[in-house]
């Protein structure tokens, strides 16, 4: 884990090269389209909060170790990623269907800031462990399980897709002055030449902190 002064750097060198990942090149070859968000779930103007979602106060850092939406049945461990050679984001092992990533030098799920986590929607088995990003709605939670045994409750505030082509690094990565968090997948219509044609991002932001019992 890096020091909080080198993610200061790190997360500068993030938001201009983590534009567009693909989390999958090709899918599954079952074919089976993941859900894609409504434009109801949409920021209706621009990137804002839920109105009236509580803002809870940014925790100290703490490594995050397990990912909880219930809504879609998703329970599963995290691993940090790291920057590729080229300086796109790595990915989680693609054979684990069951693991999220989290952007490992920059900020840390329930502390001030952005917090980046990516999954696999599929696959050559079938649905992964994001697959089902796009069929939750506004105001769903997302639970962060941390090393200090605290719980990050997320609430979403938006679900958005995006064209690879057109994808919005700043308003996806920029840095917040409270906890955010984004969590992204492939997703957008789909190529069995180029794979997925785009990616579903959510974006939320602490509402609440569960003590360890």
């Amino acid at each position: 884990m890096s020091q909080t002064a080198h993610k200061g750097k790190a997360w500068l060198i993030g938001v201009a090269v983590l534009a567009g990942v693909w989390l999958i090149q090709n899918g599954a070859d079952t074919q089976v389209v993941p859900p894609q968000p409504s434009t109801a779930e949409a920021f209706a103007a621009g990137p804002q909060l839920l109105p009236g979602s509580p803002v809870a106060e940014p925790l100290d850092p703490s490594v995050p170790v397990r990912v909880r939406i219930p809504e879609i049945d998703v329970d599963a461990p995290m691993t940090p990623l790291g920057l590729r050679p080229d300086g796109s984001l790595d990915v989680p092992p693609e054979k684990d269907r069951n693991l999220a990533g989290w952007y490992g030098d920059g900020t840390e799920p329930g502390a001030r800031g952005t917090a980046i986590v990516a999954g696999h929607v599929d696959n050559a088995k079938g649905p992964a462990v994001f697959y089902g990003l796009g069929a939750l709605k506004r105001g769903d939670r997302v639970e962060v399980v941390r090393q200090d045994e605290r719980t990050a409750v997320f609430s979403i505030d938006a679900i958005e897709v995006y064209e690879n082509d057109g994808f919005p690094s700043t308003r996806v990565y920029g840095k917040a002055p409270y906890a955010a968090l984004r969590l992204i997948t492939c997703g957008g219509g789909f190529s069995k030449d180029t794979g997925y044609q785009g990616n579903v991002v959510v974006y939320a932001h602490l509402t609440d902190v569960r003590e360890a019992a």
